[in-house]
């Protein structure tokens, strides 16, 4: 499809929004002396009931709402947030300082609720990506210190509690026996204070933040999975803020309010090698010898993605010039007519784009292929289940930890906990635990790459582009956080 027939079926096809943004919170709250509200349209419905531990980590963390001990500044490097200042005693042992903090619900931030709050963190299940093959333990040192030990070295422990699944919550988050709950209980500069279902939320600003008092005095959000629908939100001035755009309704915006960042996602086919087609390794190199990557930056992403070079893609800058190629790759054998089923999702509007253009190359190549698209929360059990042939996934690279390979070590390990693939390789796992038993920047780097190239070796996932994310940002908006982690959105200088 042109771009000028694209623009055209996403004007005819906009959705009536009027009023899908009235203000949840007191109109008192939205006069200029307490700043407006934003009015924000994520893509995400929550998958797991806003649980801070999972999947959801980044929609609270997008929204200010909570907060780890450490952060990731724009180098990727580990930096303060909870913990003012860090040090390490031994190969397994950290001592963290706290800052002075206040948890939303009144409650001061203490090295005892600080332990407690790790130590649910590595008890939840699914386990956190970011403790992906990590065994750690928190307790309390006096006043202001909190000493974490990890059962074997870990080099990046910093950068590790950096992740969105780590946020430290109050006492009172724990109470229910069946889930944690973020409301009331973080200590970002915004206040969850409500969550409709899967469909809105209200945010409040929290006045004791350690930061400073935010200037957006709250935030009302829709999650809205439509790409042409949250467009037209922020087109008609229903939304202040809209994130994931499709790159198919750029060109309908002016060009002030959309705004490309590169990013650390990597958008591939992700082939079940444990039961299916894709367990014969042959047909896995048939998939991957008839994929033309080329194709799907220019054609679908237009311009807004290159195409797929491997797990890392060019925002991880030091990653092209260590990385190697690929051996042990099994020979492709012929499809002939090998049914496969693949599945991706909604919520990100070129998936489905991408899988359409995947499906003519494989059929080309011989296969029989369906498609199978959902909501990304009706999709992601499944996936991770191994109920489908291949998944198309758009995932973040250091979104988890801002460690390289903490997505090596969850997403195609044997004991990962988001290995969509399957994938359970005696080579692949040793180079994985290598990279992360590397303490020295380099070596750690060096070591990732090996082990990048053990996992492409196997084919399990076909690397199709690396994106950059369009945010619709309101001409009336200053201070939208966007980074390359996509971890952040809306923070204390974000207003309207």
């Amino acid at each position: 499809m042109t771009r000028v027939r694209r623009v055209l079926a996403a004007l005819l096809l906009v959705p009536v929004l009027t009023g899908c943004f009235a203000s949840n919170g007191d109109s008192a709250d939205d006069d200029a002396n307490s700043g407006s509200r934003l009015r924000v349209a994520l893509a995400f419905p929550p998958a797991e009931n806003l649980l801070p531990h999972g999947a959801d980590a980044t929609i609270l963390s997008r929204l200010g709402v909570t907060e780890s001990l450490t952060a990731l500044d724009a180098n990727g490097s580990a930096a303060p947030a909870l913990a003012a200042s860090w040090k390490q005693e031994n190969d397994r042992t950290w001592l963290f300082t706290l800052r002075e903090a206040t948890f939303q619900d009144g409650t001061d931030v203490t090295p005892s609720t600080v332990a407690e709050a790790l130590t649910h963190a590595t008890e939840a299940k699914p386990e956190p990506a970011a403790l992906s093959g990590v065994t750690l333990t928190a307790k309390a040192e006096g006043s202001n210190g909190v000493r974490i030990t990890t059962k074997d070295p870990d080099p990046v422990l910093p950068l590790r509690l950096s992740s969105p699944s780590l946020a430290v919550l109050s006492p009172k988050a724990y109470d229910g026996k069946d889930r944690v709950d973020p409301v009331g209980t973080a200590t970002g500069p915004f206040e969850l204070t409500k969550v409709t279902g899967s469909t809105a939320a209200t945010l409040d600003r929290f006045d004791d933040y350690w930061g400073g008092r935010a200037q957006a005095s709250g935030i009302d959000v829709k999650f809205i999975a439509d790409g042409t629908a949250r467009t037209s939100a922020l087109r008609t001035g229903e939304a202040d803020l809209a994130e994931a755009l499709p790159v198919a309704q750029a060109a309908t915006l002016d060009e002030d309010t959309r705004k490309a960042t590169a990013t650390t996602r990597t958008t591939s086919l992700q082939l079940n090698t444990a039961s299916g087609a894709f367990k014969d390794p042959k047909l896995r190199a048939a998939a991957r010898a008839a994929i033309d990557t080329s194709a799907l930056a220019d054609g679908v992403y237009e311009g807004y993605a290159d195409a797929g070079t491997g797990i890392y893609g060019p925002a991880v800058t030091w990653a092209e010039g260590k990385r190697t190629q690929p051996t042990g790759r099994a020979k492709a054998a012929a499809p002939d007519g090998t049914k496969v089923t693949i599945a991706t999702y909604d919520n990100r509007p070129e998936l489905p784009e991408v899988a359409q253009v995947l499906k003519q190359q494989l059929e080309r190549a011989g296969f029989k292929v369906e498609l199978q698209v959902r909501e990304y929360s009706r999709l992601e059990s499944d996936a991770l289940d191994g109920k489908f042939d291949a998944v198309v996934l758009a995932r973040n690279t250091l979104v988890d930890t801002g460690d390289p390979v903490a997505v090596l070590a969850s997403d195609y390990t044997c004991d990962g906990g988001y290995n969509m693939a399957q994938l359970c390789d005696k080579r692949v796992d040793a180079a994985v635990a290598k990279a992360e038993s590397s303490a020295d920047t380099d070596e750690r780097q060096d070591a990732a790459m090996a082990a990048e190239a053990a996992i492409l070796g196997t084919d399990a996932v076909v690397p199709l582009v690396h994106q950059q994310i369009i945010t619709g940002v309101g001409t009336s908006v200053s201070g939208a956080l966007l980074d390359p982690y996509e971890r952040t959105l809306v923070g204390t200088g974000t207003r309207r």
